[in-house]
Order: structure tokens, then C-alpha cells, then sequence
């Protein structure tokens, strides 16, 4: 999941981007209200999560200024503010965590905001065609194969698969698969996506992932003649 963190306090800024990479989040910081409407304006986020009190614009005005844009990237608050909750939510927030706040409650309620983006309200994700059924579960990054685990996925692979049964039947392009697993790390080798692929073929099947060329992959439940 690519997070875009948009704290101006330093401390509380470090600690938690670096709770949440320890979590295995993708996480780009900003840190400023300016810096986070360009950001929102060019590149595809997960979930923001986003701190009202910012130089230049403040929180509240860039949640304003992104839903009057159309932009629908889910928006969790994360403030010491707490009486700003009902204008945050007015604005269009879609969670408000009180700051300081835990690493697993906020993880979890990343991961609700997940769900809820692609309407989906079991947090377990399933694939099953023919006799293979792959079970994922984003909370402790386990997946499982007709019921046995599968050990020694790499971290970016797990990614890759979950964001692959999040659209089961959807183009997911490569433009949004390099964003989301590596956001703003620039030194990316031409063929990482596709070594990505062929480790999670090996592991699923050669036929799990389908290549639409010069667009991006997508696994398939059902095949139309």
C-alpha cells in the first residue's frame, strides 16, 4: 500500500513513516499543505494521511481542495486537533485518529480505508479458478495456496499480489504498480516489475497472471471465448 504522509512536526513526522515502512508501507512524506496538493495532483496514493495544523495550506484546505477536484484517495486524520473532527469530516476525511497514536490502530484503519475504496468488506482476499483458490490476508501478510502457506514471498511480491486480487478482472496498468511499490525511489531497474511477475508465476502458475502488453497485468477468474 502507498501511503502519502503529509506531517510538518519532524519528530512525529520520522517516527511514524517509520513505523509504517517497518509495517512494510510504501511511504512518500510531505511536509507541507503545497507540497501534498501537488503530490495528490500527479501521483496515485492508497490512503493520506494527513495533519490539519501545516505551513503554507492547512490540512483542512487541502482536503477541501482535492474533493472539489474529484480526487477520492481516502483521507485519514491524524492530528492533535481533535476539535476539528467534525469540520474534517465535513471536508471529506474519511477516518480521524487522535495524535499521538499506535502503530496497529493505525494499520488497521489503513487497511479498513482499503477495503472500503474497492468496496469490499471482508478483510480476506480470495482467487479461485478452476482447482487453484489463493487466500491473502493483509493483516498478517499470509497467503495461502488450496491451504498451504506460501513461505518466502519478498515484500514487494505480496504487494504485487494483493494489489493483483484487489482488481480481480481489472487491468491493474504498470504506471500504478511501479508508483505504488516503490512512490518516490527513483532507482528502479527496467525490468523489476517483470521480475516481480515471473517470481509470483513460479509460485501460482504460469497462467495466473496475464500480460496485456504495453498496458500493465491482471488475473482472470473467468475467460470468455
Amino acid at each position: 500500500m502507498r501511503v502519502l504522509l503529509v506531517d510538518a512536526d519532524e519528530a512525529a513526522g520520522a517516527v511514524t513513516r517509520a513505523q509504517l515502512i517497518q509495517e512494510r508501507y510504501i511511504v512518500d512524506w510531505v511536509k507541507n499543505g503545497q507540497a501534498a496538493l501537488q503530490a495528490l495532483s500527479s501521483e496515485a496514493f492508497d490512503v493520506v494521511i494527513l495533519e490539519l495544523v501545516l505551513p503554507r495550506v492547512s490540512g483542512l484546505e487541502v482536503l477541501r481542495s482535492v474533493r472539489n477536484k474529484g480526487n477520492l484517495t481516502p483521507a485519514l486524520i491524524l492530528t492533535a486537533q481533535a476539535q476539528s473532527y467534525v469540520m474534517a469530516l465535513d471536508a471529506g476525511a474519511d477516518a480521524f485518529l487522535d495524535k499521538p497514536c499506535g502503530i496497529a490502530k493505525l494499520c488497521a484503519t489503513l487497511r479498513a480505508l482499503a477495503r472500503r475504496t474497492v468496496g469490499r468488506a471482508n478483510p480476506l482476499l480470495t482467487y479461485a479458478r478452476g482447482d487453484k483458490i489463493i487466500t491473502l490476508d493483509p493483516a498478517t501478510r499470509s497467503v495461502n495456496l488450496n491451504g498451504a502457506a506460501i513461505e518466502a514471498l519478498h515484500r514487494r511480491e505480496f504487494d504485487l499480489l494483493q494489489m493483483l486480487l484487489e482488481r480481480q478482472n481489472k487491468i491493474l496498468p504498470r504506471t500504478t504498480i511501479e508508483q505504488t511499490l516503490y512512490g518516490w525511489q527513483r532507482s528502479i531497474s527496467s525490468n523489476a516489475i517483470e521480475v516481480h511477475v515471473f517470481n509470483l508465476r513460479k509460485k501460482f502458475g504460469k497462467d495466473f497472471i496475464d500480460t496485456v502488453y504495453g498496458v500493465g497485468y491482471v488475473v482472470k477468474t473467468v475467460y470468455h471465448k
